[in-house]
């Protein structure tokens, strides 16, 4: 009988036993998970604003109408400009309100809204570009400032550090959790298979003809584990999409994704080597004695 036979012999034995210690896998990974889930997001958003190419030309109100066409025409003539557009504050204002109902900005004048010049450019240029022009643009006499939204850049550049600082932690939580879910198990499945393995030995069995099945249960544990916590993590990611608002995607520049595919199945690796990783050390050490 080969040691994929046995380790499935032995697994239905003790189901129960084996289910449990995959539910609690399956916990831990779903730490893990989720860290990663907000990373690739945070992420995607980062690489969106920093290749989107676009700025806010906020206008002073002195700013006449023949002075904005000037600017305008200059901006479409930049190289790499891909899109120029004049929104008054009347406009400003009615977007902000659109499917709102807020009293306090419902009672601001049009005049608190800044008349302003949108500029789109194309994605490969786009940073070095709005840096150059942002230092043009804001020393002319019409401009109050310019917003090329490299901040939210830098910001959710510093986000995602953190986010993968967070996910490295549970990393290492989710290697203690399952080294000890996994090694507790299989030393109760060893205490309870002791006749077996003892008739084993008996008859010239190597350590390792003995270990082979407990550490084939043990990646099996893991890489459960680690499924069910995707399984379950994709759950909760289609309720939460199902409410997603969007306006918040649209002024994202993206819509939330779930992990790629790449990703999941390296989780799935991982818990099937730290499954077999802890069996194999926890009977080597009980092999012995």
């Amino acid at each position: 009988m080969g040691p994929l036979d046995r380790a499935w012999r032995g697994g239905r034995s003790d189901w129960q036993l084996h289910l449990l210690s995959v539910f609690s896998v399956a916990v831990a990974f779903v730490c893990l998970a989720s860290a990663m889930l907000v990373v690739v997001n945070v992420d995607g958003v980062r690489h969106r604003w920093a290749r989107s190419g676009r700025a806010s030309v906020f206008l002073r109100a002195k700013a006449t109408e023949q002075q904005v066409h000037t600017v305008e025409r200059a901006l479409r003539a930049t190289p790499g400009v891909t899109d120029v557009r004049y929104v008054s504050g009347a406009e400003a204002r009615r977007v902000l309100l659109a499917d709102r109902e807020d009293e306090v900005v419902e009672g601001l004048p049009e005049a608190a809204f800044p008349a302003s010049i949108e500029v789109k450019l194309v994605d490969d240029a786009a940073l070095e570009r709005l840096k150059t022009m942002s230092g043009q643009l804001t020393a002319l006499p019409i401009v109050e400032s310019v917003e090329t939204y490299g901040q939210w850049n830098v910001q959710l550049g510093s986000l995602l550090k953190g986010g993968m600082t967070a996910a490295a932690l549970l990393a290492l939580v989710v290697l203690a959790a399952v080294i000890s879910v996994v090694s507790s198990t299989i030393r109760l499945t060893l205490q309870r298979r002791r006749i077996e393995v003892e008739v084993l030995k008996l008859v010239g069995a190597t350590d390792s003809f003995v270990r082979r099945p407990f550490v084939i249960e043990g990646a099996a544990q893991g890489a459960l584990g680690a499924a069910l916590a995707i399984a379950l993590l994709a759950v909760l990611y289609s309720i939460v999409r199902g409410h997603f608002d969007g306006e918040l995607g649209l002024l994202l520049g993206m819509t939330p994704t779930f992990l790629p595919w790449t990703l999941q199945g390296a989780m799935v690796l991982l818990g099937a080597m730290l499954g077999a990783g802890a069996a194999f050390a926890s009977l080597r050490r009980l092999l012995t004695i």
